[in-house]
Parts: structure tokens; sequence; C-alpha cells
């Protein structure tokens, strides 16, 4: 198969052989060595040319090796994240038509599951993070993918993919996509550990002393994270007093980021810049660099990537190339993401919310709870949140402590703080502390996005009409 990535590191592996490709705490592999161990793999694939098989690893050089090797047969890849449960993992399995699962040390095990049509040209399938219901299918070409690494590399530049830490699970397209494939295409090293070993792990709270001791040890130049995981990062830089002086992009997507987290970033001399993108669309579409940044904005559009506003206000994506679903292989000219924004007279794109979240009020008047979430999460008390309010006369807000040693005083003058940046209509009248939410316990997508529906529907107490009656028991109001 042609492919921009195998033909870079075949031709590194030729012209200089001893350069760095993969490093780990334990093991260095250069790109003759990767060239070669992909070669091996690929002949182990050979029975499954053409069919589809699964990606079950922890973040390592084998998960790097079984991609590759995918690639060079003419294997359809399907990544497993961590975060699935089993259910979603079997749904993955059928829908996809799995033949096999490929493992630690490398192991393929056969799997019985039916063949089923894809959309012609599809080389992975990766599952969206399931905000609600089953995750669907995302059927995507190698050319399309290699082409957002591509337009990443052109913007950010060599210099920061010189040694990219991977943080996030290769699971996640993200990381396959913008960290891997970007990092081999420049020529770069891509360190894998572990998530254990990074303090990242999948049924616990992330050790953030741990990422900031692993990224310093490291000597990266460039990862990527979620918001979650940066708060938690810079609250233990800040702690222990760590810096890093190599780190030169620090990206941050998969929910909004902030004003407050980005500014402690600066602070603290951490080069974070705010990206966007979709499964549909490879990944990422738009992100600030050190040349061209707003604070304000998730970044420019890629230079392959034409994006429109629709009358309504949502992003439209024009020629995604995206192949379609698992079950529906319609290929949209222009693709609805279902996100409201607007672009800015220098082209910036900025997010105002989800179509689909629009609160109507009591009084008519519509509102993207991501706004007034933006304001709350702006401020340091606040770690996480969620506005409602559909059908009633004021908005109110679940909301997590950054801290459980946070007074309700405390609590009540950063809400009445960010209730000044918002027209009277727009402001929390009511909040209530609740529990984190976090992957684990099924509030969180892998890529740190809250799912709505399941917040409201676990703190439905606070939430349905009937209870709110007696608000005074339940819920701190701001007068």
């Amino acid at each position: 198969m042609n492919s921009k990535i195998l033909e870079s590191i075949y031709r590194l592996a030729e012209e200089d052989p001893t350069r760095l490709a993969l490093s780990s705490a334990f093991y260095f592999m250069t790109y003759r060595d990767l060239a070669n161990e992909v070669r091996k793999f690929s002949l182990q694939l050979e029975p499954y040319r053409g069919e589809c098989l699964a990606l079950e690893l922890d973040n390592s050089h084998e998960w790097v090796i079984a991609d590759l090797a995918c690639i060079l047969i003419g294997v359809i890849s399907l990544p497993l994240p961590f975060f699935f449960s089993s259910n979603q993992r079997r749904h993955a399995l059928i829908q996809s038509g799995a033949k096999g699962i490929i493992s630690v040390n490398l192991t393929i095990s056969p799997l019985n599951y039916d063949s089923v049509n894809l959309p012609y040209g599809t080389n992975k399938i990766t599952f969206t993070s399931g905000t609600t219901g089953q995750p669907k299918g995302v059927c995507l070409s190698q050319k399309n993918m290699e082409q957002v690494a591509i337009s990443l590399l052109q913007v950010i530049g060599y210099a920061p993919a010189r040694k990219t830490s991977s943080i996030l699970p290769l699971g996640v397209l993200l990381e396959n996509i913008a960290g891997c494939y970007t990092t081999l295409l420049s020529g770069g090293c891509y360190d894998l550990r572990p998530q254990s070993a990074i303090g990242v792990t999948a049924n616990t709270t992330p050790d953030f002393m741990a990422l900031a001791h692993y990224l310093l040890e490291s000597c990266a130049t460039s990862c990527i994270m979620v918001p979650e995981l940066l708060r938690g990062l810079l609250a233990a830089m800040e702690k222990i007093g760590i810096y890093l002086p190599e780190m030169q992009f620090v990206a941050v997507g998969g929910s909004k980021v902030s004003r407050e987290l980005l500014q402690k970033a600066e602070n603290l001399g951490l080069p974070v810049y705010q990206g966007y993108g979709l499964s549909e669309c490879a990944s990422v579409l738009t992100v600030n660099t050190r040349d061209h940044c707003n604070i304000n904005a998730v970044g420019k559009p890629l230079s392959h990537v034409e994006i429109q506003i629709s009358e309504d206000g949502e992003v439209l994506v024009c020629n995604p190339e995206f192949l379609g679903y698992l079950g529906d292989d319609s290929s949209p000219e222009i693709y609805s993401t279902g996100d409201l924004g607007y672009l800015d007279d220098d082209n910036f794109l900025h997010i105002i919310g989800r179509k689909k979240n629009v609160l109507i009020t009591a009084y008519g008047r519509n509102i993207s709870p991501e706004w007034p979430e933006s304001e709350l999460l702006s401020q340091p008390e606040i770690a996480q949140c969620i506005i409602f309010g559909d059908a009633a006369p004021t908005l109110s807000a679940l909301i997590v402590p950054s801290s459980q040693l946070l007074t309700t005083v405390k609590l009540e003058a950063a809400i009445s703080k960010a209730n000044v940046c918002l027209p009277g209509y727009a402001q929390i009248n009511k909040w209530h502390i609740v529990k984190p939410f976090t992957i684990c316990n099924g509030l969180l997508t892998g890529t740190g996005r809250p799912k709505r529906q399941a917040i409201l529907e676990v703190n439905h107490s606070f939430t349905t009409p009937n209870k709110e009656k007696g608000r005074d028991a339940i819920f701190q109001s701001i007068n």
C-alpha cells in the first residue's frame, strides 16, 4: 500500500539507520529496527489481508509495529480503547466483522464473527466515544489519516516532533494520528510507556505526580492531552516545583479548555495549544500554534481543511473524505459537525457549544450550556460542571469543586464571579455539589468530554423539575 509514513520509515532505515524511532524506559528502537520488525510481523498478517483485525494492546512498541504492519499488508485495523465496557468492546468486534485480536507479544487470537461490507478504501475503523448509547464505527482511509499528519507537521514544525511522549492511549485516534503518525513522518522519536507507568490507568484516578516526573525524565518536546489531564499535571507541577524546559508543544483537545487553565499553563511556562477535531474527519481539523494563537479559539483550519458556517451557526466541514459509518457507507460532501461556532476575521474557529445541547428557558431564551460552563470553568475553584435548565425560568449547575476542602462560601463567590461575565438570562441561579465525572464511572468519554445525559440521570434527584420545588434543601442558591 502507498503510505507516506511507511515511505518515511523505510527511507530513514536506509539513510539514517541508527536514528531512534521508538523509545521507552527499557528499550530503544532505531528506524532500521522498526522497518525490519514491521516487515517481519506483516508476514504473520498475510492470511488476514483485506480482513479486519482488532488491536488490543497497551501503549508499546508492539502497538506501533502492529498498526504499521496492518498498513503494509492491507489489513483493516480496529483499535480498541481501554475505556470501552465489555459490551462496547463486543459491539465493536461484531459490527466490524473482526477476524482476530492482536494482543500482548503480538499474539493473534482468531475470531469467528461474520464478515461485513465496508466502504471501499477503508484502512482503519475507529469507534466514537459513545456519548449516548453504543459507539459508532467510523471508516477512514490511510490517505486521509496521513493527510492530517502531514498538515499538522506543516503548521507545528519539525522541532516539536523531535521527541513525542504518548500520554493518551493509542486506541484513541487523536494519539494514533497526531501523536504517532506525525512523529514518525517527521523522523522524530516516539516515546511509549505502559499507561500505568506514567500514572494514567483505566480504573483509577491518574497519578499526576508520576505523569509530571515522566514528562521531565523523558525530555519530551511534545505531547497530547485532554483538559482533565492538563489540569492535574499543572497542579502537580505547581506543588512539587517541576518545570518542563524541553517541552515545545502540548496539544490539548477532546473537550472545552478553559481560559483559566490555558493561562495557568502559560504562567508555568508550559506551551499549551488548543485544537479541535472529529473522528469522522480523522481527528484534527484546527489547531493553535506558536505563530498563530488565539486563547479564545480552537485554532485555524489545517491546510487541507475547508470549514463553513451554516445559517443557524453550525460548523460544516467540506469534502471531509469521511468514508461512512459501519452499516451506512454514505459519504457526505459536507459533514455537519453538530457543533455551533464561527470563524473570526483572522480565520480562527470559535466553538460555542453543541447544537443538540441548546437549552430553551421558560422565557424563550436559547442558550448553549457550554457558554456559562466556560465561565464557571474559568474559576480555579471549579474543576467540572454541567449546566441544565431546559424549560425552566433560570439555569442551574452541577458543580465538582477543584478541592474537597473548599467551603460553600468560596464556591458561591466563584459562581458569583462567573455570573458577572454573563447576562441575566444566562446566569446560574441554583447549584449543587456532585461527585467528579470520570471515565471509570461512565460520566466522561475517553477524550474527556462529559456525557451530559448520563450525568443528569445519575444526579436526577437534583435535576428533575419536581425536586426543584424543594431546592432550599438540595441546592445552594445565588441571590
